[in-house]
């Protein structure tokens, strides 16, 4: 099976990521998107970044029983900070009879180059890259192992949902119905 990986911190989830998921499960060669929920960076103070099984339930409400697009949890389990070269190496040990690619957005990959050792990324896996605006990629676009997505072009943000709810406004057609609840029900972000 090929598994396309979608990191983020999903703070919180909204339509913007799952219609991102939702195009790379249905047109590409992809059978499956794992969306990465990243665990909080212990050395980073962020008051606004729920914690870690918030994120991830906020996903799993999201998603419902989709086959096609999975929650995943793993990188909690690893060492911290997490580096996505290591969660890959894990994952191509634990899950040998899968292949694995990163979904990215263009402007993540202008800086790719700085990830740490993104050259074994790229050696082991395609990089499924999504439009973003403002951005034209950068020199990899034009690598062997990297494929332009032509999804829609979205500009919505967590960090505009987050702003927008502490501002007391109405964004609840933003992120699915089942994730506004539970941000309402557990007064999050205001």
């Amino acid at each position: 099976m090929k598994i396309g990986l979608f990191f983020g911190s999903f703070n919180p989830i909204h339509n913007g990521h799952l219609i991102i998921a939702g195009y790379l499960s249905e047109f590409s060669d992809l059978d499956q998107v794992w969306l990465m929920v990243s665990p909080h960076n212990p050395h980073k103070l962020k008051r606004t970044l729920l914690q870690d099984h918030h994120r991830l339930a906020l996903v799993k409400i999201a998603l419902g029983d989709n086959r096609k697009i999975k929650a995943s949890d793993i990188e909690f389990k690893l060492d911290k900070p997490s580096f996505t070269v290591v969660t890959l190496a894990y994952l191509h040990e634990k899950f040998p009879e899968h292949q694995f690619a990163l979904i990215l957005g263009s402007d993540n990959l202008e800086t790719f180059h700085k990830w740490k050792n993104y050259e074994q990324i790229l050696e082991h896996n395609e990089l499924y890259v999504y439009p973003r605006k403002g951005s034209e990629g950068g020199p990899l676009l034009q690598h062997p192992k990297v494929k332009l997505i032509d999804a829609p072009l979205m500009e919505l943000s967590s960090t505009f949902i987050r702003d927008a709810i502490k501002a007391k406004k109405d964004v609840r057609y933003m992120l699915p119905e089942s994730a506004w609840n539970y941000l309402e029900e557990m007064n999050f972000y205001k």
